[in-house]
């Protein structure tokens, strides 16, 4: 990453990394949908989006600088992907919030500046921002593990490609989901399944996977009404893990009514959709993922027969929607 300044006073700050905050795209960690990402960082939910800026003044206090300036950041996050130096020096104008701490874990080091920490209250104005407990499990910790399953897709992915015998070695914990994973089961429970026709439609099974080890998640398949519709089912074969069949049935009431921006969005090449309680990853040529509040650091597959992609084709054109989004957003 690259610095904005190198402080020459306690009150410059050292840009360590940065991050949008927009209607499309944002730390999932910091809420379900955009307005409550905004409203927990004390911001209007404006339209335009925010950039959020990393850093710390010339004493090492960690602060998070939001600006207006969305265009700079992203040329900045666009620059520094590329392994180029980018000065990112907000404009005073530009500045909407300078926050105390960080909500997001930052890795960066600043050269020259004295090792972080958080200003006090009196200082900042209020507690300082911080990032979630990797020790607990809680909604913030089920969407940064949601986010790393977006990132590292291929690996999940081909987790769920192993052979049977291997199937037993259990995942590893999403970063900060704070307790180990494990992937369950995704099969259909009646007959019918298998000749839904994919061979993604049986997925390894991990032994004692779910709480208490007992119930597991079930593909999303069979011929049915399209998603979308007033009548259609999260899928034809039942789904024996009532939470999975909730996060189905909730992401179809989004085609029909759709939610606040940013429930939806396309994140990391992947479809994320988030809810009261869980999140759902997936892609609309493969299979999904959900992780629920309720059952602390467990992936589910939901595995990919004819009714998944459909649900995912349609949720891929609500996140893409920018006419939907900005009418949510107003």
């Amino acid at each position: 990453m690259a610095a904005a300044e190198t402080p020459q006073d306690d009150d410059a700050l050292f840009v360590l990394t940065a991050a949008l905050l927009t209607p499309g795209q944002y730390p999932g960690v910091l809420g379900d949908d955009y307005p409550s990402a905004c409203a927990g960082l004390g911001l209007v939910p404006a339209e335009a989006g925010y950039g959020l800026v990393f850093g710390q003044d010339g004493t090492g206090a960690r602060w998070t600088v939001a600006t207006t300036d969305t265009w700079m950041v992203a040329c900045a996050l666009a620059a520094w992907d590329c392994g180029l130096e980018y000065e990112l020096s907000p404009d005073d104008h530009s500045i909407a919030a300078s926050l105390p701490g960080w909500p997001l874990p930052v890795a960066v080091a600043a050269p020259g500046v004295p090792a972080p920490f958080d200003p006090d209250e009196e200082t900042g104005g209020g507690p300082p921002l911080a990032p979630p407990d990797p020790t607990q499990w809680g909604p913030a910790q089920r969407r940064l593990g949601a986010d790393e399953i977006a990132i590292h897709w291929r690996e999940w992915r081909d987790e769920l490609d192993a052979p049977a015998e291997d199937a037993e070695a259990t995942g590893t914990a999403p970063a900060g989901a704070g307790t180990q994973a494990t992937t369950s089961e995704a099969a259909a429970t009646d007959d019918q399944a298998g000749a839904a026709g994919d061979a993604d439609d049986t997925e390894p099974e991990e032994p004692g996977a779910g709480p208490a080890g007992a119930e597991t998640a079930a593909e999303a398949s069979g011929e049915g009404p399209e998603p979308g519709t007033a009548d259609a089912p999260a899928g034809d074969a039942p789904i024996s893990h009532s939470g999975v069949r909730g996060v189905l049935e909730a992401a179809e009431e989004y085609v029909r009514t759709p939610p606040p921006p940013g429930r939806v969005r396309l994140a990391y090449g992947s479809l994320r959709a988030d809810g009261p309680g869980w999140s759902l990853v997936g892609r609309a040529d493969d299979m999904a993922f959900v992780l629920l509040d309720e059952a602390p650091g467990e992936i589910l597959p939901v595995g990919r027969g004819p009714s998944l992609p459909i649900l995912m084709e349609a949720l891929g054109r609500l996140a893409s929607a920018p006419s939907t989004t900005a009418a949510a957003a107003s």
